[in-house]
């Protein structure tokens, strides 16, 4: 991500996603913040909790609590982005007073995109997030609803839906069900490449910009 952020000037840098519930919260927003910095505020922060138990316990992770431990890390990182002098206590995250520099360019820190299917996904999302990853495919796949079950989410804790985006993971490479996604109100679509070389990724990245191109009018 710092070499794409060296080189780009437009391009949106993001994770999709960064397993917080495995990862040390200070040293995590080190980097979140250094690669808005790198990257001028192109930086969205996409994080979920995982499904591989096996992996959070190796991390020293309890798996049936991995949940309130996003919530806190999040909430810790959010702390530290924010302040001059941060500290956090809670059940699972607790240090006191720090400084950390630099601070992110996006105020007062870089989106939070929370990747999980409905219903626990979105009701994190809403909860301290800045948007929603439901993958496409997994649980309730209906754009439509999950547009209306994001509404009803924030109509409940009293936030404006427009504050919580929808950003699909694993988007359909068709350009029909693309299509129904833009009609839906979903925000953002996002594909998987394959781990080759540019022979191979440049083709495709083409392809799929022809694709969304084409739903948003050039």
């Amino acid at each position: 991500l710092a070499a794409a952020a060296a080189v780009t000037d437009r391009l949106k840098l993001g994770t999709g996603i960064a397993l917080v519930v495995q990862r040390d919260p200070i040293h995590t927003a080190k980097e979140v913040a250094t690669i808005d910095v790198l990257s001028d505020g192109r930086f969205l922060f996409g994080i979920g909790a995982g499904w591989n138990l096996e992996e959070m316990a190796n991390h020293g992770t309890d798996p049936a609590r991995r949940f309130g431990l996003m919530r806190e890390r999040v909430e810790a990182m959010k702390a530290i982005w924010a302040a001059e002098e941060a500290e956090y206590h809670g059940d699972q995250v607790d240090f006191g007073p720090i400084v950390q520099n630099p601070k992110p360019v996006q105020k007062p820190h870089p989106p939070i995109h929370v990747g999980g299917v409905y219903p626990g996904g979105l009701r994190r999302a809403v909860r301290y997030g800045d948007g929603w990853m439901p993958i496409a495919g997994r649980g309730d796949s209906d754009p439509g609803g999950w547009v209306r079950a994001r509404d009803e989410e924030c109509a409940r804790v009293g936030r404006a839906p427009a504050a919580v985006e929808i950003s699909v993971y694993a988007a359909p490479q068709d350009p029909a069900r693309l299509a129904d996604l833009a009609e839906a109100g979903i925000d953002r679509v996002m594909f998987g490449l394959p781990p080759e070389g540019p022979e191979t990724v440049l083709p495709i990245l083409d392809r799929l910009a022809g694709l969304v191109g084409g739903l948003s009018g050039g």
